[in-house]
């Protein structure tokens, strides 16, 4: 089997020569410049000769156009840092408007994707990373808390800002699709869990703003991979969107192993590997033993092995190899 027809086989569930592997994270020195992110891209593609491919561009990407603003960090390591909001006021919510998608930050992460289509695209498939609505808003604001505050205190702000990010989402993803990507990775960011919001909540100021999105996207993409980082996540109200892969932390607290999660979604399951493992202090025995466990759960089909969440800068090479001979 090729990339492309070994995750398309995972994705219907059929048998597999080996299960297809990927692993990515944040790139922070290389994330200002579309040249720089799809450098930093393919190197990580090639040097362990993944399977397929999830960019991962800067977080803020997606609310430089509303005039928020981070610096970078001067360590390595650390994320850039919110640095102006042009959210001050619940009014302030209401003031937004649709973004152009080939403008901006946005353009510049479509000339990204053009390069990596030039350089990949007929070798394996490669998806872009968006946010759902809810995590769009607490990027413009820096804080989760403040938008759980406007939520509690001007519903109506919050609707009318989460529909105009939602616009442009949509319209920004099935751009992504049409340079070239192979499917989305729509982040929800531990939204859709408890340690947020009820599942009724969720309902109101994530499902029907989600399922606009991915419902544009059904007949164009061919990998909708649906993310959802955190605790006690809404595992059933997710695994029901309109995708074809499910991405999660199965080993924290309250949340599906692989093996029901596989069975509760009727989807395919990416993950099993854990960022403990791959991190610095982790072990090559270690990330064989994941991989054993992943394949033992699943049967080795409708699995693409991956961790549950984006891996730290400083991951472990070592455990990185390890994972690459687990799968020779």
């Amino acid at each position: 089997m090729n990339k492309k027809e070994r995750v398309e086989a995972a994705l219907r569930g059929d048998v597999v020569d080996r299960v297809p592997v990927s692993i990515w994270g944040h790139d922070y020195q290389r994330e200002g410049s579309a040249q720089e992110l799809a450098e930093a891209t393919l190197e990580n593609y090639t040097r362990y000769d993944w399977d397929y491919v999830k960019v991962t561009p800067r977080s803020s990407y997606i609310v430089e156009g509303w005039k928020a603003r981070y610096t970078p960090s001067d360590e390595k390591h650390l994320p850039p840092k919110l640095s102006a909001t042009p959210i001050r006021s619940s009014s302030d919510w209401k003031r937004l408007r649709p973004l152009e998608p080939d403008q901006g930050a946005l353009g510049e992460q479509l000339l990204a994707l053009q390069l990596i289509n030039h350089a990949l695209g007929f070798e394996s498939y490669f998806v872009e990373t968006v946010f759902c609505p809810l995590a769009v808003a607490q990027l413009l604001v820096g804080s989760n808390e403040a938008v759980l505050q406007t939520i509690r205190e001007d519903r109506n702000a919050m609707h009318t800002a989460l529909r105009i990010i939602a616009e442009t989402i949509t319209t920004f993803a099935i751009a992504c699709l049409e340079q070239g990507a192979h499917g989305i990775y729509y982040a929800i960011n531990g939204w859709a869990s408890a340690n947020q919001l009820t599942e009724d909540q969720y309902r109101e100021f994530g499902e029907q703003y989600d399922l606009e999105i991915l419902d544009a996207l059904k007949s164009r993409s061919k990998c909708t991979v649906l993310h959802n980082s955190g605790e006690h996540i809404h595992f059933d109200l997710l695994a029901s969107y309109p995708i074809h892969v499910i991405n999660w932390a199965s080993e924290g607290k309250g949340n599906p192993d692989l093996r029901n999660g596989m069975r509760r979604s009727g989807k395919a399951v990416m993950g099993g590997l854990s960022t403990v493992a791959l991190q610095r202090g982790g072990t090559a025995s270690q990330v064989q033993d994941e991989v054993g466990n992943a394949l033992e759960a699943t049967g080795g089909r409708h699995l693409l092995l991956a961790p549950g969440n984006s891996v730290a800068p400083d991951v472990s090479v070592k455990c990185l190899n390890a994972l690459r001979r687990a799968l020779s």
